[in-house]
């Protein structure tokens, strides 16, 4: 934990861009064999962002549905914990369980960016491709 750069808390966490430039959980959500899907940002200072996507990289924004994203991060001596609590009906049928691409961007003190995924299907990390969205929730 002493090589990673982790954000500090913000006072009041916002909505925000770039999130993924520095340490930050990132999750993916698609219904099976969709093209749309959402990309959900969190970082341990409490900032977040959520983005829909009309197909693979495309048409990316910010998601409407999504006005604010509270969520809890617990910093230990050797780990942190975050825990959300992400309404889903607004953006997926209920009919239809997401799958999703859980992923960390984790800035060493080096400098280095690293990626970790529960998936990196291709020749390097990309957490967009729908293959990778192997969590069934």
């Amino acid at each position: 934990m002493g090589e990673i750069i982790v954000p500090a808390p913000a006072d009041t966490p916002l909505r925000r861009t770039g999130l993924w430039e520095e340490t930050c959980l990132e999750c993916f959500l698609a219904a099976k064999d969709a093209p749309r899907y959402w990309e959900i940002n969190l970082s341990p200072s409490g900032h977040w962002n959520v983005y829909r996507f009309s197909a693979y990289r495309e048409g990316m924004q910010e998601e409407s549905a999504f006005t604010s994203l509270p969520f809890r991060v617990d910093r230990g001596k050797d780990s942190f914990l975050l825990d959300v609590d992400l309404p889903l009906d607004g953006i997926i049928s209920p009919k239809t369980p997401p799958e999703a691409g859980i992923s960390a961007v984790i800035k060493l003190r080096s400098g280095q960016m690293t990626y970790w995924a529960l998936s990196h299907p291709g020749q390097k990390p990309d957490f967009h491709r729908p293959e990778s969205f192997i969590a069934q929730l």
